[in-house]
C-alpha cells in the first residue's frame, strides 16, 4: 500500500509552494524583504494597493520585484522528474509539431492553433510546452517568420505571454527575442495593428515583461513606430489593455528620446486625464509612475505645466496613493514647482492646499531624499500661499535634493 500511495502521491517541497496561494509557483519572484512569491500572486496583491509583504507584513520601501532564476531552475528540474507525461502530451506528438513549425510554411496558422489549443487545457500542459526541449527557440522562430498572417502571429503571442512568460528560462527567452529582433518586433507591430484586442494585451504584457535592464528597454524603446502605437492605446484601448499599456511605458522610458517621443504623442495629457477620471487605485498608481518618468526630462515638465488637469490630479491622488505611488507623485510636483520653477503650478497647486498636503504626506515616513523633496516643495508653496491669503508659517529649512539627473 506503501508503495501505491508513493506513485499517486507527490509530496511538494515547501520551499517551491507559494506563501500565498500554496501551490507551487511558476514564475518565482523575490520582495525587497527577501521573500519569494508566484509572481501572479504578489501582484494581485500589490494591485489591490497593499504596501506590505504578505509573509513579513514589513512595509515596502519598493514594490519592484526581481526574477528567483535560481528557484526557478529547481522548480523545472523538479517538475520534470516528478511529473510522468500524459497520453495527450506524449514527446513524439510535441516533436511532430515542432518540425512542423519550423518546415511546414502552408500550415503554420494551423500547427500553431492546435499546440495553442493544447496549452489552453491546463497548467500542467503549459509547464510541459514551456520546458520541453527546443519549443521556446521554435516558438521564436515562428514568431520572426508570421509577420503578415494574423491567426498564426495571434496564437504565437499567446505561447510566448501564457507559456513561456509565466514558464519558461527568463534569459534564454529574451536572447532568442533580441537575436532576431527586427523579424520579432515586426510581428509584435503587426499584431498591435491588426489583432484583437487579447492579443493587443498580451503583446505589450509581453513587451513589458522583455524589458527587464536598460539596454532591452532601450532597444524595443528605439523600435521604429513601436511607442506612438502603443501610446494610442490609452485613448482608443480598453482598461485592461491601457493598464499593460501604462505598466509598460512605466519601465520602458530609459531614455530622453523615448520621453521626449511619447510627450510629442500626447501622452501626458491622456495620462493626466486618466488619473483625473480613473476609479482604479492600480491605475492611478501607474499614471503617476508614467508621469513621474517624464518629468525628468525639461519637454515632459513643459508639457505637465502645460496641461491644466495635471497638478491638480497629482494633488487629488499624492494622499491617497500607497507609498511608492505616492513617492512618484512627490517627484511630479517637485520636478514641476522647484526645478521647473513654474509659478502658474506652484500657486495653483498651494490654492489646492499644497501645503497642508506635503506635510501629510511626510508624516508617513521615508528615505532622505524623498523628504528633501518635500521640504523643498513646502518652501516653495509657502511663498505662493501667503500671496494667495493663507498665511501659514513655517520653519526654515535647508535641503540638498541631488538624487534626481534631470535632462
Amino acid at each position: 500500500m506503501a508503495k501505491i500511495r508513493e506513485k499517486l502521491y507527490v509530496s511538494v517541497p515547501s520551499l517551491f509552494r507559494c506563501p500565498i496561494s500554496m501551490d507551487v509557483m511558476q514564475s518565482p519572484v523575490s520582495l525587497c524583504t527577501g521573500v519569494t512569491y508566484d509572481r501572479a500572486s504578489i501582484q494581485r496583491w500589490l494591485d489591490l494597493g497593499h504596501d506590505t509583504c504578505p509573509a513579513t507584513m514589513q512595509v515596502l520601501p519598493s514594490k519592484d520585484f526581481i526574477p528567483n532564476l535560481t528557484l526557478h531552475r529547481l522548480i523545472r528540474l523538479w517538475l520534470l522528474s516528478a511529473e510522468p507525461p500524459s497520453p495527450d502530451s506524449s514527446a513524439d506528438s510535441l516533436h511532430s509539431l515542432l518540425r512542423q513549425i519550423q518546415t511546414a510554411d502552408d500550415d503554420l496558422a494551423g500547427t500553431l492553433s492546435k499546440i495553442a489549443e493544447f496549452a489552453t487545457t491546463s497548467g500542467e500542459n503549459r509547464r510541459k510546452l514551456a520546458y520541453f526541449p527546443g519549443f521556446d527557440a521554435a516558438i521564436v522562430r515562428a514568431l520572426a517568420r508570421c509577420s503578415s498572417r494574423i491567426d498564426a502571429s495571434e496564437n504565437v503571442i499567446y505561447l510566448l505571454d501564457s507559456v513561456l512568460r509565466e514558464n519558461g528560462n527568463p534569459e534564454k527567452i529574451r536572447r532568442l527575442i533580441f537575436d532576431a529582433r527586427q523579424q520579432c518586433f515586426d510581428s509584435m507591430i503587426f499584431i498591435l495593428q491588426n489583432g484583437s484586442s487579447k492579443s493587443k494585451i498580451e503583446t505589450v504584457r509581453f513587451l513589458e515583461f522583455l524589458a527587464c535592464d536598460f539596454q532591452s528597454s532601450k532597444s524595443i524603446a528605439e523600435t521604429q513606430g513601436l511607442l506612438s502605437l502603443v501610446a494610442g492605446f490609452l485613448k482608443d484601448g480598453g482598461e485592461e489593455l491601457r493598464e499593460a499599456v501604462l505598466l509598460f511605458l512605466g519601465v520602458v522610458l530609459v531614455t530622453r528620446s523615448a520621453k521626449v517621443e511619447l510627450v510629442n504623442c500626447g501622452v501626458v495629457e491622456l495620462v493626466s486625464k486618466l488619473l483625473r477620471d480613473c476609479s482604479s487605485a492600480k491605475t492611478a498608481e501607474r499614471c503617476l509612475r508614467v508621469l513621474a518618468v517624464v518629468a525628468t526630462c525639461a519637454e515632459g515638465r513643459e508639457a505637465m505645466a502645460a496641461e491644466p488637469s495635471c497638478a491638480a490630479a497629482v494633488v487629488e491622488r499624492v494622499t491617497k496613493a500607497v507609498k511608492v505611488a505616492a513617492e512618484d507623485a512627490v517627484v511630479v510636483l517637485w520636478s514641476l514647482c522647484c526645478l521647473s520653477g513654474n509659478v502658474k503650478v506652484r500657486d495653483d497647486v498651494a490654492k489646492r492646499n499644497g501645503v497642508a498636503v506635503i506635510l501629510l504626506v511626510m508624516q508617513r515616513g521615508w528615505e532622505e531624499h524623498v523628504r528633501s523633496m518635500c521640504v523643498d516643495l513646502i518652501k516653495v508653496l509657502k511663498g505662493a500661499s501667503k500671496n494667495n491669503g493663507l498665511g501659514l508659517e513655517l520653519g526654515t529649512y535647508d535641503t540638498k535634493t541631488t538624487h534626481i539627473k534631470p535632462c
